[in-house]
């Protein structure tokens, strides 16, 4: 009895195994696709197309500290892109906007409010910047590039308590580099573990990239982002890397980082990024988006190598059930289906044999 029941316990065992393998590669899978729709910073070609037809992607451009660029320069983009959008018969003077932009930098400042002061991370932004990196707004409002005014400030809640001891703080006065500027409001900084640990000090303030050059004219803008129409595959990276002044720096499709060939990519090139020497200048946001996608490349990895397992797995079994199943269409079935066609055959011989007498 024991060895009738030695094969049924390995099968069982087998079945489990296979099983368990299989929920580690969904739970793989599912966690890549998490990760790839985690960052709000990500996602702005998917919000900007909402229910239209008209596909967009969305491209970042970073660049080194010694190739910074100004104004003049984003608006000369602005036009190239205007063109090409053109000249793919796009309609560029519909009702659908087919360009968005925003552009960044970032320093340090001497900050003071009413209960306190210290050096603080300013964001200088410019463009549609809050519409690529919504942060909630606890109070007040965001600052746009239609202010009349370019002293206005945005803080984050940490700088905001360490300032001012609250949050409802719309219309209070501070001082940057002992200029006056008037906050805006307070934001909540992204509490997703990529950005924590991107940004673990979460002391910023957000101003406009004009309001940044009334304290340093000779600021410059390290990082443009914008939204594209991507009528064929890979229309807005290409109008990037034809038309940006990107220098050394480095120009990404923040819409396909996560699609599953980059994932492999990655992986395949594991090390590599280490070892560039574009000399970008990141943002904490494109630190925390490369933090999600080394989590989301491994993840790829292992769902990969349990599905592979598998079809490894079914496959050698197949090969060994097949072996099994011949062995026993040789020596059972095949003899017992003769015997039986013989015996068809006789008992029918015997029948006919009989009516063939019965008739004389």
């Amino acid at each position: 009895m024991q060895k009738k029941k030695k094969p049924k316990r390995q099968r069982l065992i087998l079945f489990s195994v296979c099983g368990g393998i299989l929920v580690l590669a969904v739970l793989c899978f599912g966690a890549w696709r998490w990760l790839a729709g985690l960052l709000d910073s990500q996602q702005e070609a998917k919000r900007w197309q909402g229910d239209g037809e008209l596909p967009f992607s969305q491209i970042s451009c970073f660049l080194p500290s010694d190739e910074q660029i100004g104004l003049l320069e984003v608006a000369g983009f602005r036009s190239e892109a205007m063109k090409k959008l053109k000249e793919a018969s796009l309609d560029i003077s519909g009702d659908q906007t087919l360009m968005l932009d925003a552009w960044s930098t970032s320093t340090k400042l001497y900050t003071s409010g009413e209960h306190g002061r210290g050096e603080a991370s300013v964001i200088a932004v410019g463009g549609d910047f809050f519409d690529f990196h919504p942060l909630q707004l606890l109070s007040g409002d965001y600052i746009r590039q239609s202010d009349l005014m370019q002293d206005r400030i945005l803080l984050s809640e940490e700088v905001a308590w360490m300032l001012f001891g609250g949050t409802d703080l719309a219309g209070m006065s501070m001082k940057l580099n002992g200029v006056p500027f008037v906050v805006a409001g307070v934001v909540k900084q992204e509490t997703d573990f990529a950005s924590k640990k991107a940004n673990s000090d979460s002391l910023d303030l957000y101003i406009s990239y004009d309001g940044l050059l009334q304290l340093d004219e000779n600021a410059k803008i390290n990082c443009y982002e914008f939204v594209m129409a991507d009528p064929v595959k890979n229309f807005a990276l290409n109008v990037a890397k034809e038309k940006f002044p990107i220098g050394k720096g480095e120009i990404l499709c923040n819409t396909t980082r996560y699609d599953y060939g980059k994932m492999i990519d990655q992986v395949l090139s594991f090390g590599s990024r280490g070892a560039q020497t574009t000399g970008a200048v990141l943002p904490y946001w494109e630190n925390a988006a490369r933090r999600t996608e080394d989590w989301a490349s491994l993840c790829c990895l292992i769902g990969t190598l349990a599905l592979l397992y598998l079809v490894i797995l079914f496959a050698v079994l197949a090969v060994q059930y097949g072996k099994i199943w011949k062995g026993r269409m040789e020596d059972e079935i095949l003899p017992k289906l003769k015997d039986q066609t013989e015996e068809a055959i006789r008992v029918r011989q015997r029948k006919r044999w009989e009516r063939k007498h019965k008739s004389e």
